[in-house]
């Protein structure tokens, strides 16, 4: 079977490194300090790049790669890569939406509750040993920010 040959344009968590090196070539741009020199002697065999918002696949790059058929952006959003200017070449985008949705819900609730109840400061007021000289102020509850009216 043919090996592709995929560049990696910054490093990510080791497990997905893993599995794309079971399954190509991973050629790591970080390993290569002098980029033109790079793509001077590799460009012709990449098929595929895996990148992010840090190293954009704009036309410039895409142009640097001729046998690239996929730009896959391990990102939620696109604004790096050049869409049209991919579709025009048929190099095919993918992206990953939606793998963060949730994690970012979760964390948007525990900032609501942090600033809220003043859960940071309580912790600072704690550890600095404050509560020994008095109570600490009292905080809005979530509930009555969320549902009370104003009128």
């Amino acid at each position: 079977m043919e090996t592709i040959d995929v560049l990696i344009t910054t490093p990510v968590n080791p497990y997905l490194e893993q599995e794309l090196d079971k399954r190509f070539n991973l050629i790591r741009l970080w390993n290569y300090p002098q980029k033109q020199e790079f793509f001077k002697n590799h460009s012709d065999s990449i098929r595929g790049v895996v990148n992010n918002p840090w190293h954009p696949a704009d036309r410039e790059f895409i142009d640097s790669l001729p046998a690239l058929e996929i730009v896959s952006s391990y990102s939620v959003g696109l604004d790096h890569v050049d869409l049209g200017y991919c579709k025009e070449k048929g190099v095919k985008v993918t992206n990953t939406p939606d793998v963060l949705t949730e994690d970012v819900a979760d964390l948007a609730i525990g900032l609501m509750l942090t600033t809220l109840r003043g859960i940071s400061e309580c912790d600072r007021y704690v550890r600095s040993g404050l509560w020994k000289k008095g109570d600490f102020k009292l905080t809005t509850k979530v509930s009555f920010s969320l549902f009370s009216s104003t009128s």
